[in-house]
């Protein structure tokens, strides 16, 4: 209901003054407009964001009195520029308010059509008893609307319980309709100014919104500049007002003939009740007062009948004057006519003059855009200015060894090296991953959708023996809903080594370790087709072969000698040649003399002893 005005004034208004065309909807039993007649660049006050094969579009929101502002200045300037637009559209401004921080930017982006935002949420430091304080989040930036929040509540959670920020003690979400409150609250004597910058820096409260603003423009997509978007909105306005007007002119053209004609007949009224009177049927006077045609009319007066042969009333005045009840062209009723016609005149010359004159027409546009900003325009709620990219300065942390563990769910902690000691035996059985690192290492994460994440030793929180870790998705970018690991390692041993990795469908591949030293949290660890997926990795540099199996009971063992090593983005070889619908299920690194023995299919099978072939055979069927 709130909506219904601003709708009807501002999207629907002059749909029945047919200035658009209407096209048949999806099941064609209606009739729906192909675009709405919109009166402001609804592209720009709304924003609009899709993702089409081969493209994206993301544009983000404005100040509806804003973009009037910028429409009504390239209305009468269609030379200006893009950055004068700018002087008056300012820049986004979002729903949920916040903070752009790169005003510097904001020029190129509107030249170019894209670009990168950056987003702060508003915080303010409010104080509470006992000389605490608590940081309160005010207004978000506009990617975190709908679940957004919930994540950044986990998302702090996750820095508090694994110790990157050590003085949280609550955080709760006190949000209402009166708008956004969330609440983080401190020990006493904590910096809020390093924690608010450490939220900003590791969670969305700093966030970036890419701009791209990809439209369709006469069927064809284009990335248009500010002023090219408000170029093709003019064009689309006249456009649709020069139909308007067009129409609006031709119905009361319409409607002066008819006027004309009733005025006319006031003339001769009693001349016309004659021939209604004398005439068989309604063609006949019709004809009469179209044509001057009398046969068959029964005059009273010779006189009369002249008269009526030299009526020559149109088409539409006739049957307008047959329509018309007869008190309608005396007193008043007439003087009402006459004031009607004068009226309709004046709107036929100002209509001429619109459709004839540029400047007549822009003023009616701008007017009309006036209006609209007086009625609906409200204050803008995002602050855009030139702020520096935060830094965080980590502190320096003395370098000791600990231990670091996962279980088989995927919960991981890190013990103290003395406690481990003590209790290596009871470590080991209770966790799939154990080993000793520095705690200033990373740990490598390497999963089957063939993504390597990693996560800071320092991240992980150090528990006591008994103690439950936490999830490895609250550290790192691994998710365990769309992925699962296949080897994790610390990145130490992984710069040191090459990894062999193998793909259910068959693709084999070396990659030299140091690849994987970044500073980013997920790198792709291996290209992989559709489908595909990784079913293990591992280092191979103490091993010298390789043994395929598959679903269908086929092995095949060559040298690893045959595989290349190949950087990390590329997709690998072919390991072994697969029939239909068989894929790899198992894959093995041998190394040295040793006897490596599985079960398979319910016997005992020696590796060692298979026959080594070539890669990319099909191998060899075992029953």
């Amino acid at each position: 209901a709130r909506l219904m005005k601003i709708t009807q004034e501002v999207f629907l208004a002059d749909l029945d003054k047919d200035v658009v065309n209407f096209i048949p909807n999806f099941d064609e039993t209606e009739k729906e407009p192909s675009v709405l007649p919109v009166r402001i660049p609804n592209i720009l006050v709304n924003g609009s964001d899709g993702i089409a094969v081969g493209m994206a579009t993301s544009i983000p929101p404005h100040n509806l009195g804003e973009v009037i502002d910028a429409a009504i200045a390239y209305i009468r300037n269609n030379d200006i520029t893009d950055r004068d637009l700018l002087a008056k559209l300012h820049g986004p401004d979002f729903p949920t308010g916040g903070i752009i921080v790169n005003k510097d930017d904001l020029p190129k982006i509107y030249e170019n059509g894209s670009g990168k935002l950056r987003v702060r949420g508003r915080t303010v430091v409010e104080k509470t008893k006992g000389g605490r304080q608590q940081i309160v989040v005010t207004e978000i930036p506009y990617t975190m609307i709908g679940s957004g929040i919930g994540k950044f509540l986990n998302d702090v959670a996750s820095l508090a319980e694994s110790r990157v920020i050590t003085d949280i003690t609550d955080i709760s979400n006190q949000s209402s309709k009166e708008g956004i409150r969330i609440v983080i609250e401190l020990k006493k004597g904590a910096d809020a100014e390093q924690i608010r910058n450490i939220l900003y820096k590791k969670t969305k409260l700093e966030d970036t919104f890419g701009v791209n603003m990809l439209v369709v423009s006469d069927g064809r997509p284009e990335t248009m500049s500010l002023r090219r978007i408000f170029e093709a909105f003019t064009e689309f306005r006249f456009e649709l007002a020069n139909r308007k007007y067009a129409n609006l002119l031709a119905r009361d053209l319409e409607k002066k003939e008819i006027e004309e004609g009733l005025i006319e007949a006031c003339d001769v009224i009693d001349l016309i009740i004659e021939i209604l009177r004398g005439s068989r049927d309604q063609k006949m006077a019709k004809d009469c007062l179209i044509y001057g045609r009398t046969e068959g009319i029964r005059f009273r007066l010779k006189k009369s009948q002249k008269l009526a042969s030299q009526l020559r009333f149109t088409e539409r005045q006739a049957q307008a004057i047959l329509d018309m009840r007869l008190s309608k062209l005396i007193g008043l009723e007439l003087e009402a006519l006459i004031r009607q016609h004068e009226e309709t005149m004046a709107r036929i010359e100002r209509y001429r003059k619109l459709l004839n004159d540029y400047d007549e027409m822009s003023a009616d546009i701008i007017g009309e855009l006036e209006r609209i900003r007086g009625e609906f325009a409200v204050p803008r709620r995002t602050t855009i200015e030139n702020a520096d990219e935060i830094v965080l300065v980590e502190k320096q942390t003395a370098e000791e060894e600990v231990v670091f563990a996962m279980d088989r769910f995927g919960y991981v902690k890190t013990l103290d090296a003395s406690v481990y000691e003590k209790n290596a035996e009871a470590v080991t059985a209770d966790n799939v991953y154990v080993f000793r690192v520095m705690n200033t290492d990373k740990i490598c994460i390497f999963t089957d959708t063939g993504k390597m994440h990693t996560v800071k030793v320092l991240d992980i929180p150090q528990k006591r023996l008994r103690d439950k870790g936490i999830p490895v998705d609250n550290v790192s970018n691994f998710s365990n809903k769309t992925e699962n690991i296949i080897w994790i390692s610390p990145l130490r041993q992984v710069g040191e080594s090459r990894i062999f990795f193998v793909t259910k469908k068959g693709y084999v591949k070396l990659t030299a370790g140091g690849e994987f030293i970044s500073s980013v949290r997920t790198v792709l660890a291996t290209k992989l087709q559709d489908d595909d997926q990784v079913i293990l990795a591992a280092p191979a540099d103490t091993m010298d072969t390789v043994v395929l199996l598959t679903e269908k009971g086929f092995s095949l063992k060559f040298a690893l000698s045959e595989v290349s090593e190949l950087k990390k983005s590329a997709l690998g070889l072919k390991g072994i040649k697969l029939g239909e619908d068989d894929y790899v299920k198992n894959a093995y690194l041998l190394g040295g003399n040793g006897e490596f023995t599985i079960d398979y299919n319910g016997k005992k099978l020696s590796l060692n002893r298979l026959r080594t072939a070539k890669r990319g055979g099909k191998g060899t069927r075992r029953s």
